[in-house]
C-alpha cells in the first residue's frame, strides 16, 4: 500500500535520498525558505537514510585518534529537521517519471511512496578494487562506525604486542599499512600515527622505534589538493615522524594479512586502511536517472538532472559541470556540497514559484588538513601554510563549519579539554561484541556440573 507524507492533500512533495552534506544542508535550506509553507501544510519534505545522523567526514581521523568524540561528530536529522519527515530506511527502487519510491525500513514490509520533487543526494561509497585479500582485511573511514573500529583495532594491536614474546607476531600486529594519499588517508595516517606514539608511553615492552606505519599511494605525489609544493612538505614532514611513505606504488594482495606491493615488498601487517577513493552510491542506480560512465548522476550547472523536470541532484554522487573550468566536474568534496545544497534549496524553491534556476558557480578558495596535534598543512586564496598555524587553520576552519551551535560548542569542549588533559588510549574492543562475555556464562553454565568422586571405604 501506498504510504504518503502528512500535510495537506495535493500539497508538494519533496523527496530528499541521502542524510549527508546535501541532503541535511539542502533541507535546512528549504526549512528556512519555505517556513510558512511548511506550517501551513503546503509543502512536505521527507528525506530517506538509512542513518537517521549526518556525519561530519572531516572530523573522523580525530574522531578515531581520540581527540573528539565520536558523538560529537553526528548531527541528528530529527533535531535539526524538524520540519521535515525523516525516515531511516532506504530507497530499493525508484521512478521518477511516475513519482514514486520504494523504501525497505529497518524492519517490515517495503513502503511505497510518491513524491513531485526529487533530490538524489546519497553521497558515495569506498571504491574497492578488486585486490586479493581487500575487503576481507581492509577497512575504510567513512563513517563514525569505521572510526570507532579502527581506534578500538588499533590499540588491540599494541596491546597483542605488549602481551607476547613472539617477535614474528609482534611485527605484524605493529605495522600498519594506509593506502590513499588524498586528504582522507594523510589524515588518518598522520592521527592515527600520533596517537599510537602516545600510547607507547604507558607500555613497557612497546616503544615509538617498534612501530611501522606505512602509506601507499598510486600517484607520483600526495594531497594533490594543497598543490605539489606543500604536498611535497607533507611527505617529508610524516617520512621525519617515521612513517614510510611509497608513492608510484600500488597494493597488489593483502590475503591473510600478508601485504605484496608493487614495488617487490611484502610483509605481514596487522592494520589495512583503504581510503583510495570513493564511487557513487549504488542507490543511484535503482532507478530510471541518467547517469555517466562512472555510475555518477548526470547533473547540469542548475544541479538538475540532465533530461528531467522537477529532479534535482549534487555531491558526490553526481557529475556537475564546474563553470570555472572549461570541460571539467565539480571534485566531490566537502566544500562543493556545502555551496551547492544551499543553491539546490534555492533552486527549488525557485522552481516551485515558478521563477527562473541559478547555475552553480564556485571558485576553489583552497584547502587545510590536519596532520596530528599542532601540526597541519594549509593552501588557502595562493597562500601557503604549514605546521602550527595550518593547524590552527584547519581547526577553525571546521569548528566554524560543523553544523549546529550545539556540535560546535562539544566539539570546542572536546579541544579544550585536551589542552589540559592527557589523551585517552584504551581499547575497547568488546563494545563491538557486547555478548560474547554472556554467550561465554550461558555456555558454561549449561554444562553439566561434574559429579564429585565416590568415597572408597577404609
Amino acid at each position: 500500500m501506498a504510504r504518503t507524507a502528512e500535510g495537506t492533500p495535493g500539497a508538494p512533495h519533496i523527496l530528499i535520498v541521502g542524510g549527508g552534506y546535501v541532503g541535511m544542508y539542502t533541507a535546512l535550506r528549504l526549512q528556512k525558505k519555505l517556513r510558512r509553507e511548511l506550517k501551513r501544510g503546503e509543502v512536505k519534505i521527507t528525506i530517506v537514510d538509512p542513518n537517521s545522523y549526518m556525519t561530519y567526514q572531516p572530523f573522523l581521523p580525530e574522531a578515531a585518534a581520540g581527540n573528539i568524540s565520536p558523538r560529537h561528530v553526528v548531527v541528528p536529522l530529527r533535531r535539526v529537521l524538524p520540519k521535515c519527515t525523516v525516515r531511516k530506511a532506504r530507497v530499493t527502487e525508484l521512478n521518477h517519471e511516475e513519482g514514486w519510491a520504494i523504501l525497505q525500513p529497518l524492519a517490515g514490509t517495503p513502503e511505497r511512496i510518491s513524491y513531485d520533487y526529487l533530490v538524489m543526494a546519497a553521497g558515495a561509497v569506498p571504491r574497492i578494487l578488486p585486490i586479493p585479500g581487500l575487503a576481507e582485511n581492509g577497512i575504510s573511514l567513512k563513517t563514525v562506525g569505521e572510526a570507532i573500529h579502527l581506534r578500538n583495532h588499533i590499540l588491540e594491536q599494541l596491546e597483542i604486542a605488549e602481551s607476547t614474546d613472539d617477535e614474528e607476531l609482534r611485527r605484524k600486529a605493529l605495522t600498519f599499512v594506509f593506502v590513499g594519499g588524498g586528504f582522507a588517508g594523510v589524515e588518518a595516517v598522520a592521527e592515527l600515527e600520533d596517537m599510537t606514539r602516545d600510547a607507547t608511553k604507558y607500555m613497557r615492552k612497546v616503544t615509538p622505534q617498534d612501530l611501522r606505519f606505512m602509506l601507499v599511494e598510486a600517484a607520483d605525489r600526495i594531497l594533490p589538493e594543497v598543490g605539489p609544493d606543500m604536498g611535497k612538505w607533507t611527505a617529508e614532514q610524516l617520512r621525519g615522524r617515521g612513517i614510510d611513505v611509497k608513492m608510484k606504488t600500488f597494493l597488489q594482495s593483502a590475503v591473510d594479512g600478508r601485504i605484496e606491493l608493487s614495488d617487490g615488498s611484502a610483509f605481514e601487517a596487522g592494520t589495512l586502511v583503504w581510503n583510495a577513493g570513493v564511487k557513487p552510491s549504488p542507490v543511484v542506480r535503482n532507478g530510471d536517472l541518467p547517469v555517466d560512465e562512472r555510475g555518477r548522476v548526470k547533473g547540469t550547472e542548475y544541479l538538475t538532472i540532465e533530461g528531467l523536470v522537477r529532479a534535482f541532484t549534487a555531491g558526490d554522487n553526481a557529475a556537475i559541470p564546474d563553470l570555472t573550468q572549461e570541460g571539467m566536474f565539480c571534485p566531490p568534496n566537502a566544500q562543493h556540497a556545502v555551496r551547492q545544497s544551499k543553491v539546490l534549496g534555492d533552486n527549488i524553491v525557485r522552481s516551485l514559484r515558478g521563477k527562473s534556476l541559478k547555475p552553480y558557480v564556485h571558485s576553489n578558495v583552497g584547502a587545510v588538513a590536519g596532520l596530528g596535534l599542532h601540526k597541519g598543512v594549509a593552501q588557502t586564496y595562493g597562500f601557503k601554510v604549514k605546521g602550527l598555524p595550518a593547524w590552527f587553520m584547519h581547526r577553525s576552519y571546521h569548528g566554524a563549519k560543523v553544523p549546529t551551535f550545539n556540535r560546535k560548542l562539544r566539539v570546542l569542549a572536546d579541544w579544550t579539554l585536551a589542552l589540559f588533559l592527557k589523551r585517552e588510549t584504551v581499547s575497547l574492543a568488546t563494545v563491538e561484541q557486547p555478548r560474547a562475555d554472556f554467550e561465554l556464562a550461558a555456555l558454561a553454565d549449561a554444562k553439566p556440573a561434574a559429579k564429585p568422586k565416590e568415597e572408597t571405604a577404609a
